[in-house]
């Protein structure tokens, strides 16, 4: 029996064909005329990448359903690539890249954008999902459904995904377990007060007392300035710079710090070097003078700067280098034409205090309701394992 399955939709007798090798099964189904998902091996990624940038233009994807961030290292991370295309006519209209996994002591599972794999996962997926071209999104369920149903897998794992695949989840005949989820700050650049100080009139009386009150101290060594980097080489400078400071605060706490694993660093310089020259990759540097304060590191799609990771230099107890740097790189995002500053997924104080809304992201497991784990879920038995 192959691993590749296609569902062909029939409009007329409201039914549908599986095919999974050369055996025809039928069931009940939604109705899209034209429609068919297929999960098939993926062995040619770069004819993934062909056809994931074109449905791309289509769509309104998250920086991490782009293949900027999908094919860095695509050929390490996804040694076992399974693809699920949905088409309509004979046109692409939904895409989902998934790495298979299994091991003597864990279930077969389908990890959508990402590996299984610890070290490759800890760049930390976010905004994740299926690739769908606008007015397709109702489809999401049809896709969840068709890789349950297929023989392949016995779970699902979703990773930092929306309310819209949350719900999709819940509906496609599976077992959902949830993982966790956490609060996306962001700020509606769109939403802050007009004017040369709106950024910090949007914050909270303390914190804007902290602030000026750090600014000025900042303003002993020189007035503050924001560097962007203009070239790959120089955002491999700053990146360094950056690395430099994030461990050197993380270590001091007694953590190893995100640069502790190599693949980590090995992934974002290749992706810096990948995206940086289509504009997806800002590295910022910000100084008093000649007083480093800190880097950040963002990534820019759809109009959204996504704030990823950062570093900042020691500072005095009244030194807020986070604040500081923030508030102009929030500034300077909202001059620039953005639309929204993305902190991700997780909240501390800094986040909060600029953040004027957020979304949910959730983590999930899906399987099967006749797997072990969906027959223990679905009976109550025992409370499923995590």
């Amino acid at each position: 029996m192959t691993m590749a399955k296609r569902r062909a939709i029939n409009i007329h007798t409201q039914s549908a064909t599986l095919f999974v090798g050369h055996h025809v099964l039928c069931c009940e189904v939604d109705i899209i005329a034209n429609f068919v998902i297929s999960l098939h091996k993926a062995p040619n990624l770069s004819e993934v990448a062909e056809r994931w940038r074109t449905l791309e233009h289509r769509g309104r994807p998250s920086f991490f359903q782009s293949w900027s961030w999908l094919g860095c290292l695509a050929q390490e991370r996804f040694p076992h690539p399974m693809l699920l295309v949905a088409q309509k006519e004979g046109v692409d209209v939904g895409l989902g890249l998934f790495n298979l996994g299994s091991s003597r002591f864990a279930p077969r599972t389908l990890w959508l954008g990402e590996t299984g794999q610890r070290a490759y996962d800890a760049m930390y997926v976010e905004h994740n999902g299926f690739l769908l071209a606008d007015g397709f999104e109702d489809c999401l369920q049809d896709c969840l459904q068709d890789c349950l149903r297929a023989a392949l897998p016995h779970r699902i794992v979703l990773s930092g995904v929306d309310d819209a695949h949350l719900n999709a989840a819940r509906g496609c005949g599976g077992v959902v377990h949830m993982t966790g989820t956490q609060s996306a700050p962001f700020v509606d650049l769109a939403a802050l007060p007009t004017g040369r100080d709106g950024v910090i009139e949007n914050l909270g009386s303390s914190t804007r007392a902290q602030l000026r009150r750090s600014i000025r101290r900042y303003e002993q060594s020189g007035p503050l300035e924001l560097a962007r980097a203009h070239s790959v080489e120089s955002a491999m400078a700053m990146f360094a710079e950056l690395e430099t400071l994030h461990q050197a605060s993380w270590t001091a706490r007694g953590k190893p710090g995100v640069f502790s694993n190599p693949v980590f660093r090995r992934f974002h310089t290749a992706l810096i070097a990948e995206a940086f020259p289509r504009s997806e990759i800002e590295m910022l540097r910000i100084s008093a003078g000649n007083r480093l304060i800190g880097c950040l590191y963002h990534f820019r799609h759809g109009g959204h700067v996504l704030s990823y990771q950062s570093g900042f230099a020691p500072a005095e107890p009244h030194d807020k280098p986070g604040l500081v740097c923030h508030l102009l790189a929030v500034d300077d995002a909202r001059s620039r034409g953005a639309v929204r500053y993305d902190f991700l997924a997780g909240t501390n104080r800094t986040k909060m205090a600029f953040a004027n809304s957020s979304v949910g992201l959730h983590w999930l497991d899906v399987v099967s309701p006749w797997s072990a784990r969906g027959i223990i879920k679905r009976l109550g038995l025992r409370r499923q394992p995590p």
